[in-house]
């Protein structure tokens, strides 16, 4: 068990945990928020979007421009200089259901999962490719391996799932990354080629590596939806996390103010891969 320190509290439902420009980002649900947070907790609000936005979701092209996937409208929205946010890629054509994480590369190809259990590819001059189906309920993603490789967290199946990244962007070769104890929420990956995974069932975070071997833990006492390695030296996990009652209680009630932004300095390996 590792010790965390708390950077804010008073949150909705906290999501989609960034580190950039020397400051973590994330999604407050609930308050329709993306905050920017010192690590000694000062924070921001650098974009906003309808209160009742859940889930959203944030990653930023290469020119610095942030993107937000507003789930329930099923759009992805991009921030201009002056604040506004415009659309970038319209998801309406591919189901009813809201679409939920968002991760780009460094080419500008945004993938967006959510709806009906797929992964959609935005390009950067906005066209939309369907690139794979048949997951459960996909959650967090990731790049590695220099971007050759996507993986996603699969809440309802507890697995990590990896898909090859071909040269057009679209993927293949689809197998089980990692088979987990606990459904997946948001994930990041480390130098050593290990991946941190939120869970909220298990209210901790667990570093597994290929094949699902866990190397490292951090408990929280409460479910953690989200994680991000950062700070100067890239080691400091990040952690969104809240209490959960279900999705039913979430809806009827509102995500309350239990969210709190948690940190565990000194993890083995510094952040890579993206987000």
């Amino acid at each position: 068990m590792t010790e965390t320190q708390l950077v804010i509290d008073g949150l909705g439902f906290p999501e989609s945990t960034r580190w950039h420009d020397g400051r973590v980002w994330l999604c407050n649900w609930g308050a329709g928020e993306v905050l920017a947070v010192t690590e000694d907790g000062e924070r921001e609000v650098t974009a906003r979007v309808a209160p009742q936005t859940l889930p959203f979701s944030i990653d930023w092209l290469p020119d610095g421009r942030l993107l937000v996937i507003d789930g329930p409208r099923r759009l992805l929205l991009r921030q201009e200089p002056d604040g506004s946010l415009v659309p970038h890629g319209d998801l309406t054509g591919l189901g009813p259901g809201p679409f939920n994480e968002l991760v780009v590369d460094r080419a500008g190809n945004a993938y967006v999962n959510g709806a009906p259990g797929i992964v959609v590819l935005v390009r950067p001059d906005g066209s939309v490719l369907q690139v794979a189906d048949g997951l459960k309920w996909p959650n967090g993603m990731a790049l590695v391996e220099g971007g050759r490789t996507l993986v996603v967290a699969d809440s309802h199946a507890e697995q990590l799932v990896a898909f090859e990244v071909l040269d057009d962007g679209t993927l293949s070769e689809r197998r089980v990354w990692a088979e987990l104890e606990h459904a997946p929420d948001g994930i990041c990956a480390d130098a050593d080629g290990a991946v941190w995974v939120a869970s909220v069932p298990g209210q901790y975070c667990v570093r597994v590596r290929e094949g699902g071997e866990v190397l490292g833990k951090v408990v929280a006492d409460r479910g953690c939806f989200a994680c991000m390695l950062g700070g100067e030296d890239g080691r400091t996990l990040f952690i969104a996390a809240a209490e959960w009652r279900g999705m039913e209680t979430a809806m009827r009630e509102g995500p309350g103010q239990t969210g709190r932004l948690l940190a565990a300095a000194g993890r083995p390996a510094p952040h890579a891969g993206r987000p």
